[in-house]
């Protein structure tokens, strides 16, 4: 199981950082690209929360265990991080010296990619505890929205002056932080175990609040018709993309 674990979390590792390092070279097309990931990825994160973390929550779930509770303390949990680390970057800018202002913002997105990056590894972990359908669908909801992701801190981190080789280094660092959330959920799987349909709840908080809060306004940013509707259709897909592969192999 821990192969399992180790392979899937190294291929979102992978897969975001392959965007980030096509956008060093490629930024038009790398930009272009991550707005109908944007989309993609929305559809993956809440097919995946919908169609499969709540529905196994609850089936493993006892009656002392409310999953939409647990699906909500998620979702406001890393409302307040996000919350948080907004904050504290405001409160650290300083807009008279260049310097100032790059540090602060460096730190703080190294810190929030790598919050994410090990709760993904504890999501995609937990998720293989309870069954390996359940271990791929979630792994490959991580991967969709991950690309999108570094793909703007790569471009917020060039745009603030970063050396391309140190936002490289950075992102690889955030990245394995991922795989140090999965290997330590599994070492813990004997706790783990009994609050897994908690983890799940939780895990589906999360992938709603990233969907909802940080990928489809990017959605609604756009104003072209045309790839308005292709957006749209993308998000639609991205979600029957998971409902099918759940009815087949849930």
């Amino acid at each position: 199981m821990l192969i399992y674990i180790l392979f899937f979390t190294l291929i979102g590792s992978v897969f975001s950082l392959i965007g980030g390092i096509v956008l060093l070279f490629k930024e038009k097309l790398a930009l272009r690209i991550s707005h109908l990931l944007f989309s993609f990825a929305a559809g993956t994160l809440l097919g995946t929360a919908f169609f499969d973390l709540l529905p196994e929550a609850a089936s493993n779930a006892s009656k002392n265990i409310n999953i939409f509770l647990w699906a909500l303390i998620g979702f406001l949990f890393f409302f307040l991080i996000e919350r948080f680390i907004h904050w504290f970057h405001h409160h650290h800018e300083h807009p008279s010296t260049g310097l100032g202002q790059v540090k602060p913002t460096v730190a703080l997105i190294t810190l929030g990619d790598s919050v994410h990056n090990f709760i993904d590894g504890v999501a995609i972990a937990a998720s293989f505890l309870v069954n390996i359908p359940l271990g791929i669908v979630t792994a490959l909801a991580v991967a969709a929205h991950e690309i999108p992701q570094e793909i703007g801190d790569f471009s917020i981190l060039l745009h603030k002056g970063v050396d391309r080789r140190k936002v490289l280094l950075l992102n690889l660092l955030s990245s394995l932080v991922a795989i140090v959330g999965a290997v330590l959920t599994f070492l813990m799987a004997d706790f783990v175990t009994g609050l897994l349909p908690v983890f799940l709840s939780v895990t589906a908080g999360f992938f709603i609040y990233i969907a909802a809060s940080d990928l489809i306004p990017e959605i609604h940013e756009e104003n072209r018709r045309g790839l308005a509707v292709l957006e749209t259709t993308l998000l639609f897909l991205g979600a029957i993309v998971i409902w099918v592969f759940v009815s087949l192999f849930g």
